[in-house]
This record gives C-alpha cells, structure tokens and sequence, in this order.
C-alpha cells in the first residue's frame, strides 16, 4: 500500500470520527434555534458551508498533530536531553541529573509556549474582542504577548519541574495562592479577562506541542515516568498567563496613574 492511499484512509477515519465529535454540537446549537427560540437561522447556507469547513479543518488539523506537531515535539525533548548534546566531548556522563546541565530544554520551552501562544486562534479572538469592548484601552499585541510571556515562563518552569522530579501540587499550590493575592491588587476591569486567558492557552496550537514536550523529556530523563512526570506542563500554561495579564494590567494602571500625577504637577506649577 502507498504512502498516499495510507494518508488517504487515516483522514477518512479521522474525518468520520470528527463528524461524529462535532454531530452533537450541531444538534444542541439547531435544537435550541428550532425548538426553544422557535426562529428559523439566517443565512442557511453559509452557516452549512462554514460547518462543512470546521469539519474539514479540524480532520486536517489532527491529521497534522499527528503527522507533525507530536513527532516533532518529542523528538526535540529526545535530541536536547540526550547526553551526546548536554555534556561535552570527552566529559563524563553523570549518573545523577543535574538540573543545570538542561539549560537548552528552558530556554527551548520558554521559546516555543511563547511562540505557540502568540499563534494561538482562540487567543488572537478574545484579544480581538477584548479590544472592542475596552474601546482600545486593552490592545489586542498587549494582551497576546502579555498572555505568552506567561506561557513561556509556566513552560520553562514545568521543564525544570520534571527535570529536577519535584511534585507538581508544589508549584501549583504556591501559583494559585500567588494569583489570589494578586487579584486583590489587581484592576477589577481586567481580572475576569485575565482569568479567562488561562484558558484560552490551552487550545489547538498550544496543547500538542507542550504535551509532547512534557512526555518527551520525562521518557529521556533517567528516572522519570512519562506517566507520573510528563503531564502537567498545560496546568502552568493555564496558571501564568493569569499572573503576567493581571501584572501587565498592574503596570499600566500604575504609568497611567504616575503620568496623570506629573501632568497634574505641571499644570500646578505653571
């Protein structure tokens, strides 16, 4: 068999199989139009076309994870944890890890959650409306990358968990107790917006990459399960975007306050 015909029947399978996920969405968003609104939708056939595309793209798009985004996120983990590129030549391979010795593997997940973000389709429709709704005082470039700034250090931060073995509650406890007493500090306008941007990271672009990195290192790392030690890297991609939005709400709300300060010093003393 091809490499073509193969390819051919594995997206047929996953498109049957995509029908089948998106058939009950389909079914509550008609059932409630028809049946409890009792009004008929608007533009029929667009609407029929665009679900056509969703369910073209969403086959496309897994046939692509597992094509491409899986592969290569765990063959990354596997080259940058691998002895030959961490220790030198003729430099002895330790038998215990040394977290410092993975400084690339940082440095790589801290470079790909932020460039995963920043991509991220759910997170450019809420900087879009966010926008719209704030008449502009939230920018649609200062929410994205306030948001992937967030990602990219949970990221690193998740990498370095699995890498030293440290338990995971630790660190999420200690976020969340941090994210509580930041939203008492924290501009009422953008908490609910920040809250929600811990959400939307976890979406399309993001989760496959960061799962397969996570699962990757700990199969390379001596000592840990992929199992027990390769998940968790998306709960620090959902916990630091809350800290950076609220934190960049904070600094503007400050230089805004600090600016109409001066401005009010100046008039006075004109």
């Amino acid at each position: 068999m091809s490499i073509e015909s193969i390819i051919h029947s594995e997206f047929v399978s996953i498109l049957l199989e995509t029908i089948r996920d998106v058939l009950p969405i389909i079914i509550v968003i008609f059932g409630f139009q028809y049946l409890v609104l009792r009004q008929r939708i608007r533009n029929v056939k667009k609407v029929l076309v665009g679900l056509v595309y969703v369910i073209l793209g969403l086959a496309c798009f897994l046939v692509g994870l597992d094509k491409a985004l899986f592969p290569l996120g765990e063959l990354m983990a596997q080259q940058l944890t691998s002895p030959e590129f961490i220790y030198a030549k003729g430099q002895a391979v330790l038998d215990s890890v040394r977290w410092q010795d993975y400084y690339w593997i940082y440095i790589f997940a801290a470079a790909i959650g932020f460039a995963t973000t920043v991509a991220e389709p759910a997170l450019i429709a809420v900087a879009i409306k966010a926008s719209d709704v704030s008449a502009g005082t939230i920018s649609v470039w200062g929410l994205r990358i306030a948001v992937a700034i967030g990602v990219g250090i949970g990221i690193a931060l998740g990498s370095f968990r699995i890498v030293t073995g440290t338990p995971l509650h630790y660190y999420i406890i200690a976020g969340y107790v941090f994210v509580i007493f930041q939203t008492y500090f924290a501009p009422r306008t953008i908490i609910a917006l920040a809250y929600d941007s811990g959400g939307v990271t976890t979406s399309t672009v993001t989760v496959p990459l960061v799962a397969a990195l996570g699962i990757g290192l700990a199969s390379t790392i001596p000592g840990r399960s992929p199992l027990i030690d390769g998940f968790g890297l998306i709960a620090f991609a959902s916990l630091f975007p809350m800290i950076t939005v609220m934190g960049y709400a904070q600094l503007s709300h400050w230089r805004s306050r600090r600016n109409s300060k001066t401005e009010t010093t100046i008039r006075s003393g004109g």
